[in-house]
């Protein structure tokens, strides 16, 4: 299957490593700066066949790839999205899937037109930890679900933002909850039920004034199954990342997943003793070198199979909108200081854009 890359910056190395790990044939990377393209060319052993293309439209026109990444600016994700799209490729979207609930819907409504598959990057549902949760959730193991909540305690410092303009912008990434938070996000929502009747949020701007939006965010998720979330990300923790984890309580069972990127089963206790404790802990324990996991591999896999057999991929688009619908409800919860009833839609990032300026 040829494959290209739009996007050649900080996470584009995962993306290029699951399409080597699944066998896909490289054809193309895109991006504005030429010497970004050669380093990753050099870095991955990529050949003379690996063409490098400043205009990722003429590689669209020239190399004709069947699946596309697109690893940019998150701001930039969704008119690149349509292009690929209207060319006929199938599209892996580094998450956000678009800073607009607008532009989200314009990406399903367009594929499912053309026909492709649009498969949102949000890689950590593949973590074995993670896959372990769902088949509790999926059995009914938790019995009542009643809370969860979602701790991403993380550091990003000055040097971070500034390697990259368009970080912690309104225009093309938003803030904490936006980018790092969105992970964690997703997973509470699609823990707990997806469908949320109200949100509550709070943000705020408390040690990073050269940036646009906020590196503290927190909330209350009120859903639909009558239970609750909560909510808490943050950029601001000295000296390093924390931690990230998630924590289910349900009638039945109570679970925790930790580490860097809730990587690792910590917590395990179900009143249907289906399983010893112990071992689940020890078996679902992933040590990744960085925050990224190991989940893009997988979730290459899904996605090529999910066009080879014509299904949805396991994180199809419309789950990247569920992540992105929940952070620009937290966010318009903040700014307008009340709750804030679900579906929501013609929301953005931009709406948000004075938030802290004063």
């Amino acid at each position: 299957m040829k494959y290209a890359l739009i996007g050649c910056g900080r996470i584009s190395v995962n993306h290029i490593a699951a399409a080597q790990a699944n066998g896909l044939e490289i054809v193309a990377v895109s991006d504005i700066l030429q010497e970004k393209m050669e380093e990753k060319k050099h870095n991955f052993k990529l050949g003379e066949d690996t063409k490098a293309y400043a205009d990722y439209r003429e590689m669209l026109l020239k190399e004709k790839p069947e699946l596309v990444a697109i690893c940019t600016e998150s701001g930039k994700h969704a008119v690149i999205a349509l292009d690929c799209i209207d060319a006929g490729c199938h599209v892996i979207i580094e998450k956000p899937i678009a800073l607009s609930l607008a532009d989200a819907d314009a990406i399903i409504n367009r594929a499912k037109e053309k026909g492709v598959k649009v498969c949102t990057s949000h890689q950590n549902r593949f973590n074995k930890s993670i896959q372990k949760i769902r088949e509790a959730v999926e059995r009914g193991r938790f019995g009542k679900m009643l809370y969860g909540t979602a701790h991403i305690r993380w550091c990003r410092d000055k040097n971070y933002y500034a390697q990259a303009p368009w970080r912690g912008t309104w225009e093309q990434d938003g803030g904490a909850l936006m980018n790092q938070c969105i992970h964690n996000i997703d997973l509470l929502r699609w823990m707990m039920g997806d469908e949320i009747e109200e949100v509550v949020g709070m943000t705020d701007r408390l040690a990073h004034p050269y940036i646009d939006c906020e590196d503290l965010g927190v909330a209350l998720v009120k859903f639909k199954n009558g239970s609750y979330g909560i909510i808490e990300g943050t950029t601001d923790v000295y000296p390093k990342n924390l931690e990230e984890t998630l924590y289910l309580f349900g009638a039945k069972g109570t679970v925790k997943a930790g580490g860097a990127s809730v990587n690792k089963i910590e917590e395990w206790k179900f009143a249907d003793g289906l399983d010893e404790a112990e071992r689940v802990i020890d078996e679902f324990h992933e040590n990744p070198p960085n925050v990224y996991g190991f989940g893009h591999t997988p979730l290459y896999a899904d996605m090529i199979d999910a066009i080879k057999n014509d299904r949805e991929p396991y994180v199809n688009a419309a789950a990247g909108r569920r992540a992105l619908e929940l952070v620009l409800a937290i966010y318009k919860s903040a700014a307008e200081h009340v709750p804030v009833q679900l579906p929501i839609d013609a929301v953005s990032t931009m709406d948000f854009k004075d938030r802290f300026s004063a």
